[in-house]
């Protein structure tokens, strides 16, 4: 039978009564003579908690205690499933990140794993009990304990799983699988049953939240075969005794198996948290762009989709966007950069959006960016940036206009769900 590696999110484990049923679906598989490791997150809410507590006593938290107390969340929750697990006749054992151990470097807050030491789990595997492990969190060469940032329970989950060798890593969250793009935004999305890695990757960098992208790329390099369900779904998770492998949910692989009847485009993904950014009338010359994004680049601000455009007279005009959290800190930066190089005019905008087309079918396809462009047209729906590479197209439109072309897009490419078809909204 298979080692499976199963990842259950704070939404999974938020109550006692989520806990139990999370704890009924495990024993399902240990029953039908699978291995079985399960990562969990902290109760949902329950890192804003405790964040909230940091700022309460100072404005200033000290990074590495705040991993010490950061770290609490899950402690909480590998020993209730462990709890709930024994209770109904499952012999389980739970684990912190240290004590595993995985092994990370000491970047508090937003740590990166190096290794897993994973002997302990192994041996409690071959006694047939359920390991149970915090997501999260690991431990330095210190012995001080490190939390991987937002989003790094899913991390975890992979990492384990590469370690292990795992047969399958299965995500539970509250949504069935990855769409075509969010349900709530275009009503007619479907579930995709299978999406490559470098799909999925793009998908995460751009918005979809359903992956962590660590997570993604940490899948991607392992090869480790990865699995999204979903842990509210109360029917069986497949036929545990025949065909383990016969999932619902979303499979993401390596390679798409060959289907002439594949769309070019596997999804649409956009994000809301966008912000554009504008210096005209700089000297067009060797070093001028490094004179304008250096200093960005120093504030910690990270910079996205860039246009450069020389003028007539010989100046050129350079657009940027940044996350829309750092929009007021960019724009006076970039007005002090505008006054050093003397710059004609700098101006922003926070109202804007950004929607992408993603799928490998456009390696071997032509006329996906006329297509997008002329659909977006056809809405009234002005373009004020684009971004390539060679599976997806993203452009900069006006917020107002997201829903609207979301969905015309959706349409215009095929990937509106099928009459009979059912939908469930993240």
């Amino acid at each position: 039978m298979a080692l499976i590696v199963q990842k259950y999110g704070g939404t999974s484990m938020g109550t006692p009564e989520r806990i139990l049923n999370v704890a009924a679906r495990v024993k399902r598989w240990h029953e039908h003579g699978h291995r079985v490791v399960v990562v969990v997150s902290a109760m949902s809410g329950e890192t804003n908690r405790l964040i909230a507590l940091a700022h309460a006593v100072t404005d200033t938290p000290n990074a590495r205690e705040m991993d010490q107390m950061l770290a609490t969340g899950e402690q909480v929750t590998i020993a209730l499933l462990a709890m709930a697990l024994q209770s109904i006749g499952i012999g389980a054992k739970s684990y912190t990140g240290g004590q595993v151990a995985i092994k990370t470097d000491s970047s508090h807050m937003k740590a990166r794993i190096l290794g897993i030491e994973h002997a302990a789990i192994e041996q409690d595997l071959s006694a047939n009990r359920v390991v149970i492990v915090a997501g999260f969190q690991g431990i330095d060469d210190k012995g001080d304990v490190t939390t991987l940032g937002r989003g790094g329970s899913d991390t975890t989950g992979v990492a384990i799983a590469a370690a292990l060798k795992a047969d399958e890593c299965q995500i539970y969250t509250d949504v069935d699988g990855v769409y075509t793009t969010d349900p709530r935004v275009a009503p007619k999305a479907s579930k995709l049953d299978r999406i490559t890695f470098e799909e999925m990757l793009e998908m995460a960098s751009l918005g979809s939240k359903v992956l962590q992208i660590r997570s993604v790329e940490f899948a991607g390099k392992y090869q480790v075969p990865l699995r999204v369900l979903s842990s509210f779904d109360t029917g069986k998770d497949g036929a545990f005794d025949t065909a383990w492998q016969q999932q619902t949910g979303t499979f993401i692989t390596t390679e798409r198996e060959h289907d002439m009847e594949q769309p070019i485009i596997s999804g649409i993904a956009f994000n809301r948290d966008e912000a554009k950014l504008t210096i005209r009338g700089v000297p067009d010359q060797p070093g001028i762009a490094s004179r304008i994004l250096s200093p960005i680049g120093d504030a910690n601000i990270e910079i996205d989709m860039i246009v450069q455009n020389v003028a007539a007279d010989g100046t050129t005009d350079f657009t940027f966007t940044v996350n829309r959290s750092e929009y007021k800190k960019s724009l006076a930066l970039l007005q002090n950069i505008g006054q050093d190089i003397g710059a004609k005019d700098v101006n922003g905008k926070d109202d804007i959006v950004k929607v992408s087309l993603v799928g490998v079918g456009m390696r071997s396809h032509a006329g996906v960016a006329s297509k997008m462009f002329s659909t977006l047209a056809a809405q009234n729906i002005n373009i004020q940036m684009i971004s390539t590479s060679e599976i997806k197209i993203s452009v900069v439109i006006a917020e107002n206009y997201l829903e609207l072309a979301v969905r015309a897009l959706h349409t215009a490419f095929g990937l509106d769900r099928k009459t009979g078809e059912t939908s469930v909204p993240a």
